[in-house]
């Protein structure tokens, strides 16, 4: 069964699991002590602290080991935060930032501090001067992600880090989605990754401070890891992640290429095989194995688990499959369709025979979702009715009903006519912008309703 969500997961890389088993052996004690079986620990925590740091480009007592890379997320910016304290309680990160960041930020803003969200472009990315604008005397640390984890999209982090340099703002990167394919982007002052992204073990994270940024790590002190990361370290799981990354940035090169072909080839395929599909994040500019769409008139969650059905393991970003019922923050900021969304992200070594199956099961599959929510099988109908305006009320109905409904009434007003949709979903503020945008109608705008949003469109075909 194809497995086709590595950005969330990485599968186990052999050599991890060979190192996992070694160390399970050797690595028991406690690296602290001055025994013999602490000794051999700690020469093996100082190997993988050096395999570590090599791939991230840093040196190795700038670089500590964390429980996971969310913890070393909101590890390095709680301690910037604090370490710069007397210059400022501001935090400058972009809209698109993986959740652990936004928590931090909501932390520091229900603390008294203050936080600057960088708008993105509709392909998920910032502008450098945009970013700069938002750097203010008071600004303690700057956050940005080297590629977005939800549609591949890279950043311009070197730029960005010129312009918080010149600024005298520290940057810190969050580099879980691109450190097995490249070497840590240039001009970063603290480092976040984790493991299990590139095919180490779960629960291996790790942080890195360059040296001479003020940093001041939070809790109870603790003598281990320089006091950054408390507790025992599991050693075993430790050395395997060093291990896995330091043998998946040596198949990066060969695989990097591989994989972006056949995410180019499924980019192209997607939107001739399926109608009515928007393929979103940057086509160019992007990390080299992910790819993300979204389909109109579709239930995500009923379009992953038909694609689970079938043999395809996929993952999403659709409010529809959010427990939250909340579009995804990474779609809304991007102001792209948010429904029916799947993201591809293909693991190291995925055949292309996989890729090539999965483009010949999903048109089926997306047709018998829509043909199951009752969506409109084609273009809206040539002009009937008489009215000029007509109401369409949806209150109550998710995701992607609403769509679904406006798609089936545009055709009752002549072209020029109005259609209200009624609505209290809150995918439908990007949903029906994107539909008309796909569609060739007008997006007219939106208003406060006595129940609800209203979201006015006008028939222009």
């Amino acid at each position: 069964m194809p497995y086709f969500d590595a950005a969330s997961a990485a599968p186990l890389h052999p050599v991890a699991r060979q190192a996992l088993l070694a160390a399970l052996d050797e690595g028991w004690a406690d690296p602290a002590r001055l025994y013999r079986e602490g000794r051999r620990a700690r020469l093996l925590l100082d190997a993988a602290r050096e395999a570590a740091a090599e791939a991230v480009g840093c040196r190795t007592d700038e670089l500590v080991f964390t429980p996971s890379g969310t913890r070393a997320l909101h590890d390095g910016i709680a301690g910037a935060l604090a370490g710069r304290r007397r210059v400022g309680r501001h935090l400058v990160v972009s809209a698109v930032e993986h959740s652990a960041v936004l928590q931090s930020a909501a932390a520091l803003d229900a603390a008294g501090g203050s936080v600057t969200e960088v708008t993105v472009d509709r392909t998920g990315r910032v502008a450098p001067d945009t970013y700069a604008a938002a750097l203010r005397p008071d600004t303690a640390l700057a956050v940005l992600q080297s590629a977005n984890h939800e549609v591949g999209t890279a950043q311009p982090v070197a730029e960005v880090a010129r312009e918080c340099r010149a600024a005298g703002v520290p940057l810190l990167v969050d580099a879980a989605q691109t450190l097995a394919w490249e070497p840590a982007p240039e001009g970063w002052s603290l480092l976040a990754a984790s493991a299990h992204k590139w095919g180490g073990p779960s629960g291996v994270g790790l942080l890195a401070v360059r040296k001479g940024v003020r940093f001041a790590a939070q809790g109870p002190a603790d003598e281990r890891e320089s006091g950054r990361a408390p507790g025992f370290p599991n050693l075993p799981a430790i050395v395997a992640a060093a291990a896995s990354l330091r043998a998946v940035r040596a198949e990066a090169v060969a695989e990097e290429a591989r994989l972006r072909e056949l995410v180019a080839r499924v980019r192209a395929e997607v939107p001739r095989l399926v109608p009515d599909v928007e393929v979103v994040g940057d086509p160019v500019r992007r990390l080299p194995h992910l790819v993300t769409f979204s389909c109109l008139y579709v239930d995500g969650e009923v379009l992953l688990h038909a694609l689970d059905r079938a043999g395809f393991s996929v993952s999403s970003g659709s409010s529809c499959t959010s427990s939250t019922l909340e579009p995804s923050h990474v779609l809304r900021a991007m102001g792209v369709l948010s429904e029916g969304n799947v993201r591809v992200s293909l693991p190291m070594g995925t055949a292309a025979k996989d890729v090539e199956d999965f483009l010949a099961v999903l048109p089926e599959v997306v047709a018998s979702v829509r043909e199951r929510a009752g969506a409109p099988a084609g273009t809206p109908a040539a002009a009937g009715g008489e009215a000029r305006e007509l109401v369409l009320d949806s209150l109550g109905k998710r995701c992607p009903i609403p769509v679904i409904e406006l798609a089936k009434v545009i055709g009752d007003v002549p072209v020029g006519g109005l259609v209200t949709v009624l609505s209290d979903d809150e995918a439908a503020r990007l949903d029906i912008p994107a539909w008309c945008d796909m569609r060739g109608q007008e997006y007219v705008g939106e208003r406060p309703a006595e129940r609800g949003v209203a979201y006015t469109v006008r028939r222009r075909s």
